[in-house]
């Protein structure tokens, strides 16, 4: 079992920054792939970002890609997302997941893990 625990969202302004912060318990941590999806109101949930077990294999959605960074630390169990250039249209409730083949999956079905959310809104 995989517990997560998200926490950095808020309101910012456009074009300002947010990290946002996953925290899992559980020892068996370094060995997930971990994800970033999101969900804006009346929308379906849609990946955002994901990183592999080894760090390695990050990929991006092509809407956050050259404005958002994932990253891990396996020391601390967290995987974080550093969103710059926030625009408008990230305006969501931000998830975080584990995949437990390692990969960082794109897809949610993927994932069997996920956290409660934190919202993230940006104002124009």
């Amino acid at each position: 079992q995989v517990q997560l625990v998200e926490s950095g969202g808020g309101l910012v302004q456009a074009g300002g920054s947010l990290r946002l912060s996953c925290a899992a318990s559980g020892r068996t941590f370094s060995s997930y792939g971990m994800g970033w999806f999101r969900q804006a109101p009346g929308k379906e949930r849609e990946f955002v970002a994901a990183i592999g077990w080894n760090r390695r294999n990050a990929v991006y959605a092509d809407s956050v890609k050259g404005r958002f960074t994932i990253s891990r630390d396996n020391a601390k169990n967290t995987v974080y997302l550093q969103m710059n250039g926030l625009k408008p249209e990230d305006t969501a409730v931000y998830y975080c997941a584990a995949d437990p083949f390692g990969v960082g999956a794109t897809a949610p079905l993927e994932y069997d893990y996920w956290g409660q959310g934190t919202q993230v809104t940006v104002s124009s």
